[in-house]
């Protein structure tokens, strides 16, 4: 059996799917890996390490992925125009990569309708027995430290406490917004390099999290922020009302803060918004501000994706990408996390897929298969039949289901 690990084309993108360590285990699997020159460039990654791990260096994507069973990417194919990927793949092509499925479902479509079978990294279960798969939290850990060394690069000042003979250097106050696995990282990081933190989730569960790292918990704690995480331990979307109120309470400390950086995200849903351009002004010269959202709306108002913006004396800091701003490290974890997931699916005796469609992991991230979207939370919604009724008793029917 055949993989093909192809360069990454998209912009911004210095990560490669799989490393010279993964390349070799899956020799030992007994698959043949094909990568294409160049695609570990990136990554520090040589065509001689590959080689010497045992996989074939091909010239180019067309003879990558010729005849492979599974493609490895850490982004979704191109679809479409001067450099459409989707042409070099085969029908039945098993195709793992991080899909962003939510937002592109366009792209989606034309990947099922290419008979593609598409596997989305960032939909894996977050249960136990996925979390070695887990692609956010190997990428949001490493988002979240580099996102403090970005923050500590803008900053006109030291951030530990120093004592000299020429008098003290106080320490700088930073404010983490959001502690999932970016935050929390982000928070020791911080704390390693000196900085008084603070921390701020509207996940109850976050707090002892917080506070166990050191930094210190900011959140109106009122009946709505006790029930503010779902099952699989993601934050809900909250009511105004509760915005409003730790709007407040943020606009009053962030006036105290040298260093804010945002984490906040809504799978499949826009970035919230959770610093205004009126917060900014309010905070002190030379503060800044690192918005890790910011390719998904921004938790900033005025942020620009993948530019560092000055305005009303603060810096704000919107790079792309910022897992592959370490990319070598990057690709070494996004690798084992795929690597993970293919030693459930490829059948050790026989060496070919052996693919569980009842595991739920299965389930959880695969998004199309057979030609069709087969995601529950992805699908086209279904039409009704003919005889369901006149348009307008229809359109009522969706008025009432959609309130």
């Amino acid at each position: 059996m055949k993989i093909a690990i192809p360069k990454e084309r998209r912009a911004h993108e210095s990560r490669v799917a799989a490393s010279p360590e993964t390349v070799k285990k899956l020799t030992a699997l007994g698959c043949e890996v094909a990568v294409e020159k160049g695609a570990g460039a990136g990554a520090s990654y040589s065509d001689a390490a590959y080689k010497e791990a045992g996989a074939a260096i091909a010239k180019d994507a067309a003879s990558t992925l010729a005849g492979a069973q599974i493609v490895l990417k850490v982004q979704r194919p191109i679809v479409g125009g001067k450099d459409d990927e989707v042409k070099d793949l085969a029908k039945d092509m098993l195709v793992i990569a991080n899909m962003d499925p939510y937002r592109e479902r366009a792209d989606m479509a034309a990947l099922a309708k290419a008979g593609v079978t598409t596997f989305a990294m960032e939909l894996v279960p977050r249960i136990t027995r996925a979390q070695s798969m887990d692609v956010l939290s190997s990428q949001a850990n490493l988002a979240g430290y580099k996102s403090v060394l970005d923050a500590a690069a803008e900053y006109g000042r030291a951030m530990p406490m120093m004592m000299t003979a020429a008098g003290r250097i106080n320490p700088a106050n930073v404010l983490v917004m959001g502690a999932g696995v970016a935050g929390l990282q982000a928070i020791a990081t911080a704390r390693r390099l000196g900085a008084v933190v603070f921390a701020t989730d509207v996940r109850p569960a976050a707090k002892e999290q917080v506070e166990s790292l050191g930094a210190k918990f900011v959140a109106v704690e009122d009946e709505e922020f006790k029930q503010a995480e779902t099952a699989g331990g993601y934050a809900k979307e909250m009511s105004d009302a509760y915005k409003a109120k730790q709007a407040a309470l943020i606009a009053d400390t962030i006036k105290k803060q040298d260093i804010v950086i945002t984490t906040a995200a809504i799978p499949g849903r826009p970035a919230p918004r959770l610093i205004s351009e009126e917060m900014v002004k309010t905070m002190k010269p030379g503060a800044v501000i690192v918005d890790l959202a910011v390719e998904t709306g921004g938790n900033c108002e005025i942020s620009q994706p993948g530019k560092v913006v000055a305005k009303h004396g603060v810096r704000i800091v919107g790079h792309i990408n910022v897992p592959g701003r370490l990319a070598e490290d990057a690709s070494a974890l996004y690798a084992r996390n795929v690597l993970n997931l293919l030693q459930l699916i490829i059948d050790k005796e026989t060496k070919t897929l052996k693919i569980d469609w009842d595991d739920e992991v299965i389930q959880g991230l695969c998004v199309a298969h057979g030609g069709a979207i087969v995601h529950p939370a992805l699908k086209p919604a279904e039409k009704a039949p003919a005889d369901a009724g006149t348009p307008a008793q229809d359109g009522e029917k969706e008025d009432k289901s959609d309130g």
